[in-house]
């Protein structure tokens, strides 16, 4: 260890006491228990439901108010005190209404102060005093800890705590109390979360979602295909950039676009009136009582065409430079017979249908035209200068990773690319060949580098960045190829059709999970794959604990797209000190409902693992980080203190 490091830690210790008090305090934290985890995933830009989960812990919030109360409240009050918590402001809002006088109203607030004050210790046992006090809230730190740690043996301050009680409500504070002691209950269930990823497409909000995940306390990303596709359009890329209002113009979201991130549509929109007209297969896909006008629909309809020709014009030159992406078949615009409107897909003639190829000069389909390439740079510019968006994006590189080793399982969003063997499918790269880990390692290099070099936009990364989105090896999309143009033009929907990679089937296998979970160095009797992307289709049947208990796949159905297939609202993932239960959700209708009438979006929880021995801090990432500093302030005691 250096001396200069050493230097500096006896500037922040400064004396033998102040050391040895450390290594204690330290020491002590590995034998806590471990926190709860909170895994969700494939939130859409589905704000409102997230937003429920997240409040409730998927469940934690109510559990502890049970678990404490059961004796003394009804369910329905129970149920009360919950939403209170989820959502204080506006509960107490409704509540206050109900009383009429201000002695029933004041003596309301009392007892749910006390209340509160009585969960916080239950729901904190795991922490440290320095860990609670840094969740709550900052205004009232003082009142709290004189009310939540009151001694009062010998009757001498009785007084003291009526009164601290009684300037509350006098002074009108108690409203600001009740939110800011509902907020730590929030902080103190989930101890830490794991976005497990797509926080973008087809939902409406995600950049709200976003403005969530940056002020919480304690969190993780996974990036997904979709997350990638919107790092991947901000680090430079067109097609990325093309695909993502694409989706947003298939969906009716490009709100996201306008609204949320300030991107001008004109220029897009001028193009697409000049060139294009109506086309059924373009028209947006409307969600549930989702409604727009027939001029919005043809506006829609009509951008959407301009850039999905935009989009697959991009697409053929990265083909032709990148020979690794193997995806000469790929190159749909050589294949068609303009003058017939036919294409020639893998040894068959097919017709066209709601051809809109007006932009295309057949002696160079891939060319884009002036005002294309025009269109194009002014939205990547665009895109590029959005305060909210580099605001978005920056913490998305800064939080997410491709995958995580965490607490001995192995968190990733899609797959590993497989072989039907189960072996590692391997990609040459500039001449070196990469498969399992090291071909994961090499994409998020590679989109780093792409990040950090947007004025690169046809660079080896930031290629290698759509092909993440859609490449055959990529570990986000895991499928043999992405048929979207056969889907908008061709009939036959055996064309229409994706060959997922073998992994889907293989993580049924348990040799094979814990083969993986080898391959990324982690313990395969312990450690367990927990997944997203694919929607577990739970009205069929299907079981999101796969492998004997080691894949838990929890995509299951934030996205309300998906929620007819799926049948059910989602899965979260809880990881508490005594092991891990999975929560399905229902169909989260508003946030009125839930304050109306208490009723909460849980399902039906199921056992995934039990730990034979409480699970403690020691054994966790963090009591790892923890040992390393003991380690270092032990050698600092014996090399400076002791000698």
């Amino acid at each position: 260890m250096s001396k200069k490091y050493l230097d500096l830690l006896a500037e922040k210790y400064g004396s033998e006491e102040e050391v040895v008090t450390e290594i204690i305090n330290l020491e002590a934290i590995l034998n806590l228990p471990k926190g709860t985890e909170h895994f969700v995933s494939d939130l859409h830009g589905e704000y409102q439901a997230f937003q429920h989960v997240l409040r409730n812990g998927s469940g934690k919030v109510k559990e502890k108010i049970r678990d404490i109360f059961k004796d003394e409240l009804s369910e329905q009050d129970i149920s009360e005190l919950a939403t209170l918590i989820y959502y204080p402001e506006e509960k107490l809002k409704l509540i206050k209404g109900t009383f009429t006088s201000d002695e029933e109203l004041n003596e309301w607030y009392k007892t749910i102060i006390v209340r509160m004050l009585e969960l916080i210790p239950y729901a904190s046992s795991k922490y440290t005093r320095t860990k609670l006090r840094k969740a709550l809230p900052s205004q009232f730190v003082f009142l709290i800890e004189e009310l939540l740690y009151k001694t009062d043996r010998y009757t001498n301050k009785t007084d003291y705590y009526s009164s601290i009680m009684e300037q509350i409500i006098t002074l009108r504070q108690s409203d600001k109390l009740i939110a800011g002691l509902a907020y730590t209950i929030q902080r103190l269930v989930v101890d830490h979360l794991h976005v497990v990823g797509d926080i973008y497409d087809r939902g409406p909000e995600p950049d709200k979602i976003m403005d969530t995940l940056i002020d919480y306390h304690s969190l993780d990303i996974q990036w997904g295909n979709h997350d990638v596709l919107w790092i991947g359009a901000y680090a430079g890329s067109k097609v990325c950039l093309a695909n993502i209002l694409r989706i947003c113009a298939r969906y009716a979201n490009l709100d996201i676009i306008e609204d949320a991130y300030g991107i001008n549509l004109r220029p897009l929109l001028s193009l697409a009136e000049k060139y294009y007209g109506d086309n059924p297969a373009f028209r947006p896909k409307l969600q549930g009582d989702e409604r727009l006008t027939e001029q919005e629909q043809l506006q829609i309809a009509k951008i959407h065409q301009a850039i999905a020709m935009i989009q697959f014009k991009l697409e053929s030159p990265i083909i032709k430079r990148r020979d690794c992406f193997n995806m000469d078949g790929r190159l749909l615009l050589d294949k068609i017979d303009y003058e017939r409107e036919e294409i020639y897909l893998k040894g068959k003639m097919y017709p066209l249908e709601n051809p809109c190829f007006q932009t295309i000069d057949p002696e160079d389909p891939a060319r884009l035209l002036e005002e294309e390439q025009q269109v194009i740079d002014k939205l990547l510019f665009s895109i590029q200068h959005s305060e909210k968006l580099t605001r978005h994006m920056k913490f998305l590189m800064k939080k997410g990773n491709l995958y995580l080793k965490y607490n001995g399982n192995l968190l990733i969003h899609g797959c590993i690319p497989l072989d039907e063997d189960g072996n590692m499918e391997t990609m040459t790269i500039e001449g070196q060949t990469y498969g399992g880990r090291d071909l994961l390692d090499l994409f998020e290099e590679k989109l780093r580098y792409s990040f950090a070099h947007p004025e690169e936009t046809d660079d080896l990364a930031t290629d290698m960045v759509w092909y993440l989105w859609t490449g055959e090896y990529s570990s986000l999309f895991g499928k043999r190829e992405m048929t979207t143009f056969e889907r908008y033009f061709i009939s036959d929907k055996a064309t229409h059709k994706e060959e997922k990679n073998p992994y889907y089937y293989l993580r049924e296998n348990e040799e094979v999970c814990r083969k993986m979970l080898e391959d990324f160095d982690l313990d395969p009797d312990q450690g367990h794959i927990i997944n997203g992307h694919t929607p577990v289709k739970e009205i069929e049947g299907e079981n999101p604990v796969k492998a004997g208990g080691k894949m838990v796949v929890i995509d299951g159905g934030f996205s309300k797209a998906y929620q007819s297939t799926t049948g059910i609202a989602g899965y979260t993932l809880l990881f508490n000190s005594f092991g891990m239960q999975l929560v399905a959700h229902q169909k989260f209708s508003s946030r009125e409902e839930v304050l109306k009438d208490g009723i909460d979006v849980l399902s039906v929880r199921r056992l995934v693992d039990k730990e034979m021995e409480r699970k403690l801090v020691r054994e966790t990432n963090i009591g790892t980080e923890i040992q390393s500093q003991i380690d270092t302030l032990r050698y600092l005691l014996e090399e400076r203190y002791m000698k």
